[in-house]
């Protein structure tokens, strides 16, 4: 069976809090409600949106959350349109991580609570889009921590539990890793602890993306 390093994206290969905060203070804003603060909009990054805003307004009604989800994306989609988005740049050692993984024989894919358009314009500005050979999506799969998008990964990469390792920054990857039945790999430099990743299942935790590869190799 192939080996599958598969990534989240927000958090772990790219910086995206600044973009997301915005687009959530704007969503709540337009819902006349108290935007959360930055940090609390941190802990659900990785979340499909209608989860995700149910845990940052848990007395709202399911309707209500499904109505700002969708001003979010119109949020976000402005944001884009006007030039106001800040660069999602990638975290240091994420592009040497990807070709030294490459260069090993790796398959790469990624899981991620963003839309595949989303996901598609951040790969491509990076210059990254090619090096993937599977990307799961919010838009086609329950939210984290369901499996559905390891699994859907494993098959598109020909990839098994046993050979493939989930990479992420929060719980809800740790999670959906262990539901999986995959290795769980949790990266200190993104939006979730360490010990949220030790409690949520990960089997180890680095500390740098350049620790990454040898990480890897050593399994």
């Amino acid at each position: 069976m192939n080996r599958l390093a598969l990534f989240d994206c927000d958090g772990t290969l790219a910086d995206s809090q600044v973009n997301i905060c915005r687009a959530m203070e704007e969503c709540f804003a337009g819902a006349r409600l108290e935007p959360p603060p930055r940090t609390a909009i941190r802990r659900i990054v990785g979340l499909s949106l209608v989860p995700a805003i149910a845990l940052l307004l848990p007395e709202g009604e399911a309707a209500l959350h499904e109505a700002m989800a969708e001003d979010y994306k119109r949020a976000f989609r402005t944001m884009r349109q006007d030039g106001r988005l800040d660069p999602e740049p990638l975290f240091d050692g994420i592009a040497e991580a990807i070709d030294a993984l490459d260069a090993a024989g790796w398959l790469l894919g990624v899981a991620t609570g963003k839309s595949d358009r989303g996901l598609a314009l951040l790969l491509a500005h990076h210059g990254i889009d090619r090096r993937f050979v599977t990307l799961q999506t919010a838009d086609r799969h329950p939210s984290k921590p369901h499996p559905s998008m390891i699994e859907a990964a494993m098959a598109e990469a020909g990839a098994s539990p046993a050979t493939t390792v989930m990479i992420g920054d929060t719980s809800f990857d740790m999670a959906m890793g262990r539901a999986a039945g995959t290795h769980t790999l949790g990266v200190a430099w993104g939006y979730h602890t360490a010990h949220d990743l030790v409690e949520a299942g990960a089997h180890h935790v680095i500390e740098s993306a350049h620790a990454l590869p040898g990480h890897l190799e050593a399994l």
